[in-house]
Parts: structure tokens; C-alpha cells; sequence
């Protein structure tokens, strides 16, 4: 998403306010601003490119019960061209769906996810489908994705007596902060069930590879369902040098939020999941749980150059850098 961006306007820990382009003397700024997590400055304005579009988006949901063919034919999708959008949906590894959205005039019809129908369920039993282009935007956000569930909120009596407006990510997040820090809530939540790790986590992982992280999220970790969505360098001539993406190389981001239930020491699954994920030559997102060392860290997420941004913006170290945040969560 940040190759959208063409401008930044980036309060610097200072108390500066600067423009950082492409080809101004702030490149190193707006190149090295991406995954750096609020570390090196907080951006006040942005000039990002946009897409024409039209009223309505079509949805064709396409079913598939192997690895290699599902990954294979989102390869496809990508390299064709042919459709708007991307996205899928993997509820078991014999039910696979890939989901593709193309901007259209007209609608036969309009489904409604953002109160008692629930998107993702829709998937598995509608070949074809329309959304208005907002609604098709804010599709996942009514639950989540499927997260909702945790707040028993795929019964439709639960969704009655909750309340359309409240049917969104920005409340589902208040009252999971709220869970986390409630003594309460965290001695309920330990008297009912069993030790459990929360997984939450997004990563990408080269689109060859890909068959094998799935083989590996389904016997080792178990979550269901998994988001997946293909991404690739807009512009291979340019490398964000805090999100090192190869050159023409297509990957595929796995989206996985859920708690696992464990018998082991804290972490286990997630250290796992990032051991794997160095393995297939991918790459994890910073806003989840993260156990590297300072070393794996530093090797994974370019400490050079992220050094020497940290030295020309944030000299005095007014900001946390992005190991202690992202890592040691301070």
C-alpha cells in the first residue's frame, strides 16, 4: 500500500515538520518510512494515488481443493490480469477459495453484510455476488474478518440485541484492549478456559512457497479460517529499504488472528511460525507478537540502514527504535 504514497508530510522527532518525496532531499526519509512503526516520525499528511472506479463490484467465488492448484491459480489471476481485485478465503486444505472482484455499471442485485448476513460465510455459498464499491471496501470490517465470533457475534440474535453500529472493527478493538489490561476479564478468561496462545499475525511468503507455509499453518497451528492475498512490487526499479520486497517476485500474505490452545512455554507457536517463515525466505508484519533476538531482528530488518535513518531523524532518541517497540513492546 505504501507504493501508493507520493508524498509525506512527517512531524520528525524534533519538532520539524518536513516534505519527504521520491527525489527530494528527504528520499532516504520516504523510502525508509514504511514498517518503521511511528519510530522515526509521525506523518501529518499524505499524497497517495488513486484508481478510477465504478458503482458496483462483481465477486466470483472459485473453489479448490489442492494447494498447489489453489496457489497456482492465484499465480495466474495476477500474472492475466483480468479482474480488479484478488483475495481468499481457506476454511479447511479441501476447501479453498479464491474470490475476484471486478468493477461493474450495473448490479442484478446488492447483498448487505453490515448486519445480521455475514460476508465470510457468504463465500462458501454463493458462486456469484455484488457489493456496492464501498460496501465491497468495508466488506470484512462489520466482523473482522471473522473475529466477531469471540464476542458471540455470529448468532443473529446476538447481532440484534449488539446493534448495527456497533458491528465494526473500531469497537471489537476498544473492548480487547480493554480485556487485555482488566484484571477481571483476565481472571474470567482463565477460570473458563484452558491455557491458550494468541496467534495473530500477518505474513508474506513467496508465491513457490506458499503450498508449503499453508501444509504447515493446517497441521501445526490449526486456525481457520486463513486470509490470503497475493502482493508484489508496484514498482520493481525502487526498494523501500525498511520493507525489502524482491523485485518481480509475486508473494502471497497470510492473515491468521485467533488463540490456540497450548501446552507449551509462551510462545511457542508464534516462534514457530517465525522460524518458518525465515525458512520460506518471507517476511512478518511488525504490529504482532515478535520473539527475535536483536540479532535475527537486525538481520531480518535491514538495523544498517534503519541506523542511519535513526541517527539524521531521531539523534537524541526521542522515539523508542524499532526492536524495543515492535519487539520489547515499550
Amino acid at each position: 500500500m505504501h507504493e501508493t504514497v507520493q508524498e509525506l508530510e512527517i512531524l520528525l522527532p524534533d519538532g520539524r515538520v518536513v516534505v519527504a518525496t521520491k527525489a527530494n532531499e528527504y528520499s532516504d526519509l520516504f523510502f525508509g518510512f514504511p514498517n518503521s512503526y511511528g519510530t522515526l516520525g509521525y506523518v501529518l499528511k499524505l499524497k497517495v494515488k488513486l484508481v478510477p472506479i465504478k458503482p458496483f463490484v462483481k465477486l466470483t467465488h472459485h473453489r479448490y481443493s489442492d494447494w498447489e492448484q489453489y496457489f497456482q491459480a492465484v499465480a495466474r489471476l495476477c500474472i492475466e490480469r483480468s479482474v480488479d481485485f484478488v483475495d481468499g478465503t481457506i476454511f479447511t486444505d479441501k476447501d479453498l477459495y479464491i474470490t475476484t472482484g471486478e468493477f461493474i455499471d450495473r448490479a442484478e442485485w446488492l447483498s448487505d453484510y453490515t448486519y445480521l448476513q455475514i460476508y465470510y460465510q457468504s463465500i462458501r455459498h454463493k458462486k456469484t455476488d455484488y457489493l456496492t464499491a464501498h460496501d465491497y471496501i468495508w466488506r470484512w470490517d462489520t466482523d473482522w474478518f471473522w473475529c466477531s465470533k469471540h464476542f458471540f457475534l455470529q448468532y443473529p440474535v446476538m447481532r440484534w440485541l449488539w446493534g448495527k453500529k456497533r458491528l465494526r472493527s473500531s469497537v471489537y478493538g476498544k473492548l480487547l484492549k480493554w480485556s487485555r489490561r482488566s484484571p477481571v476479564a483476565q481472571w474470567v478468561a482463565r477460570a473458563i478456559e484452558d491455557r491458550q496462545e494468541a496467534v495473530i499475525q500477518d505474513v508474506e511468503i513467496p508465491i513457490e512457497h506458499a503450498p508449503e507455509f499453508a501444509q504447515f499453518l493446517h497441521e501445526e497451528i490449526g486456525i481457520k479460517p486463513v486470509w490470503i492475498c497475493p502482493v508484489t512490487a508496484y514498482d520493481p526499479s525502487v526498494s523501500y529499504s525498511l520493507y525489502s520486497m524482491k523485485p518481480h517476485k509475486l508473494y502471497v500474505n497470510f492473515g491468521f488472528w485467533d488463540v490456540v490452545k497450548t501446552d507449551h512455554e509462551e510462545g511457542y507457536f508464534n516462534k514457530a511460525i517465525e522460524a518458518k517463515v525465515r525458512k520460506l525466505e518471507g517476511q512478518k508484519s511488525l504490529y504482532s507478537t515478535s520473539f527475535y533476538s536483536r540479532e535475527e531482528f537486525g538481520e531480518l530488518y535491514n538495523e544498517g540502514g534503519y541506523r542511519q535513518l535513526k541517527i539524521r531523524y531521531d539523534s537524541t532518541g526521542k522515539l523508542n527504535n524499532l526492536y524495543e517497540k515492535c519487539v520489547l513492546k515499550k
